[in-house]
């Protein structure tokens, strides 16, 4: 696994803590496990962060490194927990729209162990806006695809939760790479 940086960090906890918080999530056990592997070392209770974060000066914590690791302070944890819930629900919602031949389909190319990363990137980029054309999508269409692609990590997960840890990471990458900068406006709004 390369290493996590502070950009993929927050797209991390935002995909972990919209699967905590979805609804008929099957695989609990994998998800939480996902710390003990290394893949979200940084998180605790859906986001990581120390009790003795240095106060600033103007009495707010600051995010800062702690073996290596960024540290969100609790501000940060509340927006993301919060902005997951929220997607979760829009999740919950377009679940039943998914059709099973698309989770089937992407699940078969996570099963292939010859496809790389990228290969199987632009697979879940390609299911993505396929199902945002085929789904009436009634907010922006950013959000969707965002709401999309953890919704099939979530499908994915409960048909076969030894694929977890692929799937998240390679959905924190997918949202890394095409919607980064919607996930940080999202959450500085």
């Amino acid at each position: 696994m390369e290493q996590i940086n502070g950009s993929v960090q927050m797209e991390c906890a935002l995909l972990y803590t919209f699967l905590e918080a979805s609804s008929d999530c099957k695989f609990r056990e994998q998800l939480h496990s996902l710390q003990s592997q290394g893949i979200v070392p940084f998180l605790k209770d859906s986001c990581y962060y120390d009790d003795e974060v240095e106060l600033q000066t103007d009495g707010n914590r600051s995010g800062h490194l702690q073996n290596g690791e960024l540290v969100f302070d609790p501000e940060v944890n509340e927006v993301v927990q919060t902005i997951a819930a929220q997607l979760a629900e829009i999740g919950d919602r377009f679940d039943k729209e998914i059709n099973a031949r698309v989770v089937n389909d992407l699940m078969q190319h996570f099963l292939n162990k010859n496809l790389s990363g990228e290969e199987i990137i632009r697979h879940m980029s390609e299911a993505v806006e396929g199902l945002a054309r085929a789904i009436p999508l009634d907010m922006e269409q950013e959000k969707g695809m965002l709401v999309l692609a953890m919704v099939l990590t979530k499908k994915i997960a409960n048909t076969m939760p030894s694929l977890l840890p692929r799937v998240f990471n390679t959905t924190v990458n997918y949202i890394r790479q095409q919607l980064h900068n919607y996930v940080v406006r999202m959450l500085d709004n």
